[in-house]
């Protein structure tokens, strides 16, 4: 019997991190001031393997886990990552294989990953004026070279594309027409996030979320949406615009908690299982790895952690708990 956690929720999506590191110092996840030049990143060895990851795979799928998705940091700085996908990819059991990026390495890298067996792509895209772009991630990175990866990623066969756009108040939010006009444009599916308060170095305040319904309300007066019903799981509230133009998704983790049906855990590069995005510490899988512990010690490790998970934070978020200690985004992929 597949493990269910104290809430009755089922154990489906594992997210993997490969990397702590980033060429981007985006102010919501790595700011520049916290992750400077002297930052003490993982040591190769503290990393796990791609045949450890693999491994730890083959025992989620074993619990119920159907989707992989893997990420960072920046997921395509991790050396020979398309070798990790056609690793996973042959695990059986899974459904879909997906991995979120910048996008900076995706006009290299995307025919590679496809014939790698991956599935699908979701890319971050908070703007797209050059100059916002400079200040968002913290480095000289060049807009064109994001909006090439994402043509030579559609060419690979990657349709539709995801992107991720995080929204702030006062940030980017008067791009929200610009940027779902261009996804249309493009056949992408565009999501908007609600900056949402991961770690402790991001300085997320309130005034500063745009909520979903907003959002809503400013799509819906340009184009017309109609309701999508979502996947069991699905973090996004769907939408499809009613004059054809594609699908658009709202991510309301601040406004309108999905705790209830939240069924992923998280995994860090160094190994650490976190059952919660907001979560303090997680459970040192590296270290019962390397002790030489089998499959089925594993196995019963994994499903005794779900079974005992009753995380639900952004349902409880108050004043008190956003000054909790959090694991930072970088550290699980968001």
């Amino acid at each position: 019997m597949k493990p269910l956690d104290t809430l009755g929720r089922p154990l489906k999506a594992l997210r993997i991190s490969v990397t702590d590191r980033c060429n981007f110092r985006c102010t919501y996840c790595m700011p520049s001031e916290v992750f400077g030049p002297d930052y003490p990143f993982l040591p190769r060895e503290a990393v796990l393997s791609f045949e450890e990851l693999t491994r730890l795979v083959r025992i989620f799928v074993g619990l119920g886990v159907t989707k992989i998705r893997i990420t960072g940091g920046e997921p395509l700085l991790r050396r020979e990552v398309p070798s990790l996908v056609r690793m996973l990819a042959s695990v059986p059991g899974i459904e879909d294989l997906a991995l979120t990026t910048n996008g900076v390495l995706l006009s290299e890298l995307a025919p590679t990953l496809k014939a790698a067996g991956l599935k699908r792509l979701t890319v971050s895209l908070d703007t797209l004026r050059p100059d916002r772009l400079h200040a968002l991630s913290g480095t000289d990175l060049p807009l064109s070279t994001i909006l090439q990866g994402l043509a030579a990623s559609r060419a690979a066969g990657f349709r539709p594309l995801k992107l991720n756009c995080v929204l702030q108040r006062g940030v980017n939010d008067d791009e929200i027409l610009d940027l779902a006009a261009y996804a249309r444009e493009q056949g992408h599916v565009l999501r908007f996030i609600e900056f949402m308060d991961v770690g402790r170095t991001n300085g997320w305040q309130l005034d500063s979320v745009v909520p979903a319904a907003e959002v809503h309300r400013i799509l819906h007066a340009a184009w017309p949406l109609e309701p999508i019903a979502s996947d069991q799981g699905a973090v996004e509230r769907r939408w499809r615009y009613a004059d054809g133009g594609g699908e658009v998704g709202l991510i309301s983790s601040v406004t309108a908690p999905f705790c209830a049906g939240c069924d992923r855990v998280r995994l860090s590069a160094d190994g650490h299982l976190y059952t919660c995005l907001f979560a303090k510490e997680g459970l040192d899988l590296k270290a019962f790895l390397r002790a030489g512990h089998g499959d089925p010690d594993l196995a019963a490790l994994l499903a005794s952690h779900w079974k005992r998970r009753a995380d639900r934070y952004s349902e409880l978020r108050s004043a008190e708990t956003t000054g909790l200690p959090r694991v930072e985004m970088s550290h699980i992929g968001g």
